[in-house]
């Protein structure tokens, strides 16, 4: 076994290191006119997604429902509503919403516009196959 690498600041450690990704801030400071991701996390190995999106004055992200994944928002600029089932709720710089699975949102961007950051559990892959619903029972172990 190889022995821990140092690291500036005293600690040691093993495995993947940390990364700095991105200045969310410096990136929603120059947001285009049109709406889109301005940023995603495309690291291989990693277990989450992450992606700034940004929303211009006025658009916004229809009503929806995340059947599967618990999402973590953001805002990192500007600011807007959050639309659901029990009100409206403003959104402004500094605010972290958890949009639990299930959920159904709508998102608008306010006069300012709408920068937000969204982190969630990584979708596995796409598979050929069948679905566990779809599936024959299993038979007994070693068949």
């Amino acid at each position: 076994m190889n022995p821990p690498s140092e690291i500036p600041g005293g600690a040691t450690g093993t495995g993947p290191a940390p990364l700095l990704l991105c200045d969310v801030q410096a990136l929603a400071g120059g947001a285009p006119a049109s709406a889109g991701a301005l940023w995603k996390l495309a690291e291989s190995g990693r277990h989450l997604d992450a992606n700034l999106v940004h929303l211009p004055p006025g658009e916004s992200v229809a009503t929806h429902r995340e059947p599967d994944l618990d999402v973590l928002l953001l805002v990192v600029a500007g600011g807007g509503t959050l639309g659901s089932p029990v009100g409206v709720q403003p959104l402004g710089a500094g605010g972290l919403v958890w949009l639990p699975h299930g959920s159904t949102r709508r998102i608008d961007a306010g006069p300012g516009g709408l920068s937000y950051l969204t982190v969630h559990r990584r979708r596995p892959g796409m598979r050929i196959g069948r679905r566990a619903a779809d599936a024959p029972p299993a038979g007994p172990p070693g068949t």
